[in-house]
């Protein structure tokens, strides 16, 4: 009975023995297997930042390339656009091994789309610039040719300057008298302006080769010593100019020498004692003047 007992004891022994090693074995394992869990999932975190990463970088050589090229492409925009949904949607979910190897064939095929678009992108920027030195260099000619244009136009209005001026009637020997016209129509000289009725002005036109020949309206004015102008104290308007003149002489200028004499009338309260000056215009322009003494 003793030695039955005893084998009971000595197999209840070697069962709880075994339990024990069994307890511990399957405490080792699930051990193991807690730490590779860790092990595998920090290692999918890890991943997960690695994609992150790459994702940043990707979007900051797109924004690079789109502010350097100053492009408004749109395959590039739209890129970058999935770019920045996909970093979103990268740093909201849950790391697995599935998700992992998803975003890992998106970068690839992101990587892949980026090299085209760059090449693209720098191909036209290269035409780009080559057509904005096109434009700089047909600028710079265009510049240099407005300004010889506006240089000829300056020589060409200077010249023409100087042709007006050389064209222009030019008058010499002019003077004025007093006369008395008799009823005869003889006329008397005289310096008293008493007996003077009128003002005679006699110059010479010049000869001018280059001056238009033709009919020419010349306006003789008369100023007394009082400032008033004798004679038919009309006015004559031009563009800048209103000209009060006392007659006209309408002569056939054939750019030969021609003497010219004109008889200004006047009224007796006009003709007093004094320095009288005497003008000359073509139009509006003053061509000579001179004065004379009444005493």
């Amino acid at each position: 009975m003793e030695t039955e007992n005893k084998k009971q004891n000595n197999s209840l022994k070697w069962f709880i023995g075994i339990l024990a090693l069994l307890l511990i074995a399957l405490t080792i394992f699930t051990i193991k297997l807690y730490q590779d869990s860790q092990e595998a999932t920090t290692n999918l975190e890890i991943q997960k930042m690695d994609i992150e990463k790459e994702l940043e970088e990707l979007l900051v050589n797109y924004n690079l390339t789109i502010e350097d090229n100053q492009t408004k492409d749109l395959k590039l925009l739209e890129a970058r656009d999935r770019i920045e949904v996909l970093l979103d949607s990268v740093k909201d979910a849950q790391a697995n091994l599935d998700l992992i190897r998803r975003y890992r064939i998106e970068i690839n095929n992101l990587k892949s789309e980026r090299d085209v678009l760059f090449r693209r992108a720098d191909s036209l920027r290269i035409v780009t610039e080559q057509l904005q030195v096109e434009k700089d260099s047909t600028a710079f000619v265009l510049d240099e040719t407005v300004k010889k244009v506006d240089s000829i136009s300056l020589q060409n209005q200077a010249l023409a300057e100087v042709v007006a001026k050389g064209s222009a009637l030019k008058i010499s020997g002019l003077k004025g008298e007093g006369v008395l016209v008799r009823n005869s129509g003889k006329i008397v000289e005289t310096s008293r302006s008493r007996r003077a009725d009128k003002v005679r002005t006699c110059f010479t036109i010049n000869a001018n080769e280059i001056a238009e020949s033709g009919d020419r309206l010349l306006f003789i004015q008369v100023i007394n010593p009082e400032n008033n102008v004798l004679g038919e104290k009309s006015i004559v308007n031009f563009e800048d100019k209103i000209l009060t003149y006392s007659t006209t002489s309408n002569i056939f200028y054939e750019n030969e020498e021609l003497d010219v004499c004109v008889l200004v009338n006047a009224v007796e309260d006009d003709l007093i004692e004094g320095i009288y000056h005497i003008n000359i215009f073509d139009g509006p322009r003053l061509i000579a003047n001179s004065t004379l003494e009444l005493k």
